[in-house]
């Protein structure tokens, strides 16, 4: 069954913007400017995520425009390498996304409990609670299709959008951080070389791509967007120009704000820049708005996970069954309540994925690098469309080369601080890769059966 054309380019930029901008840039500053110990370094390294995620967003683009189907990411591994490559990364993407669920909902319900119970209340238990509601709200409003969920998304995104700048303004108003001139220290104490600048921008990186990252999982959508092959590009484009100007903004005002050498320890920064605004009402805004940006988060991955579950079933990679849709809203019923139910269950043992989600930042930069370049073998054997029916990248093959590379590099700048994870990460890789090959022999057996 052809699935429904119902998403806008304005449906597609919202989503756009609501898979990269969780909860990451609340959090991810302080690591940046850790590991950067100067401003220019710190700047200097959202800069360059900036630039190589619009390098990402031109390449998945032509990705997109020339393979527009759903579960897109899926399939391009499928059409491109091998089923089996194409199961284990979406296997580890699918789980990770599940367990980020789990843990920005919690985030969520921490943040609001202090604003709708009373102090004997804030108990674990009592989040917990709110955190699985608030999954299983959206998983109704999922079940009612396509383009209610996607309306949901495109107001819960507006919202964000508006935290994101409210915060922004706190550069116009009461007292900033001291400015404490940053020196860059090197481990030998030695005068700092340019391999240690680019050590530590590779550290940098790691932690500036995570919030730069999912706009790729955009390609998704391609077999329900309207005019996908025009559509789809425009839509990661318009988005992501939307995540720079307000990454770019938002971290000005967090220097500015708390001051670089603060900002290295500072603990919720984003609630700092709400009470310069808004005083000691601040946090309950804050509260509030964070809670939304978080059920934004968990719609979207409602939204775009069972869209690669849906694909793999398509393709027998997993059972048929979750290719499944409702007759009466089109819903992708099996592989949307699955990927609920693990969310879900994620909550209760959320602390235990912590390292499977380390692992797996390095196999994601793999993935992005492997997936990115696609666009080599696409250009080749889709060179017979209608040049004017799609989107085609300028200097190619020079942006997918910068993007892939500066992926490889984040690759390597995490093995080189933590190898146990990234060779954890190719384990369970493997591990994947062994059950897409068990799965085909059981089937196999079956049909000859």
């Amino acid at each position: 069954m052809q699935p429904k054309k119902q998403l806008s380019l304005f449906d597609l930029s919202m989503i756009v913007v609501s898979l990269v901008i969780g909860m990451g840039i609340f959090r991810t500053p302080v690591n940046v400017a850790n590991k950067a110990q100067i401003p220019e370094l710190f700047f200097g390294a959202w800069a360059v995520g900036g630039f190589v995620a619009l390098c990402g967003a031109l390449t998945y683009a032509e990705i997109g425009s020339r393979y527009p189907v759903t579960g897109g990411y899926y399939k391009i591994f499928s059409v491109c390498y091998h089923p089996s490559i194409a199961f284990a990364i979406n296997c580890i993407i699918v789980v990770s996304n599940a367990a980020s669920v789990a843990g920005v909902s919690l985030i969520g319900a921490e943040y609001i409990s202090k604003v709708i119970l009373s102090t004997e209340m804030q108990t674990q238990e009592y989040r917990i609670l709110i955190a699985a509601i608030s999954i299983i709200i959206f998983y109704a409003i999922n079940l009612l299709g396509l383009k209610t969920s996607s309306k949901t998304q495109n107001i819960l995104t507006m919202i964000k959008i508006v935290m994101v700048l409210t915060l922004i303004a706190a550069v116009f108003f009461g007292n900033h951080g001291a400015s404490v001139p940053s020196v860059f220290k090197t481990a030998t104490g030695a005068t700092a070389g340019w391999a240690d600048y680019g050590k530590a921008l590779g550290l940098c990186l790691i932690a500036v791509s995570f919030s730069f990252g999912g706009y790729q999982q955009t390609i998704n959508f391609g077999g329900e967007a309207k005019e996908a092959k025009t559509v789809i590009p425009r839509s990661i484009i318009v988005g992501l120009g939307i995540i720079i100007t307000l990454y770019l903004a938002i971290n000005y005002a967090y220097v500015k704000v708390i001051g670089f050498e603060q900002l290295k320890s500072a603990e919720s920064i984003a609630a700092i820049l709400a009470g310069q605004i808004f005083g000691p009402a601040g946090f309950v805004l804050l509260s509030v708005l964070i809670y939304f940006s978080v059920l934004g988060y968990v719609n979207v991955n409602l939204l775009s996970n069972p869209r690669a579950m849906y694909a793999m079933g398509e393709e027998r990679a997993l059972p048929s069954m979750f290719a499944k849709k409702t007759k009466k809203h089109d819903v992708m019923i099996v592989s949307l309540t699955v990927f609920t139910i693990i969310s879900i269950f994620t909550i209760f043992y959320a602390k235990t994925f912590d390292k499977i989600l380390n692992y797996t930042i390095f196999l994601d930069s793999i993935g992005m690098a492997f997936s990115a370049a696609t666009i080599f073998y696409l250009r080749k054997t889709t060179a017979h469309l209608d040049k004017s029916t799609i989107y085609t990248m300028k200097l190619y093959p020079v942006l997918p080369i910068i993007f892939i590379a500066a992926y490889l590099f984040v690759a390597v700048s995490i093995y080189s601080d933590d190898p146990n994870a990234a060779l954890n990460g190719l384990y369970i890789f493997s591990g994947f890769v062994l059950i897409y090959f068990i799965n085909r022999y059981l089937n196999r057996k079956k049909t000859i059966a």
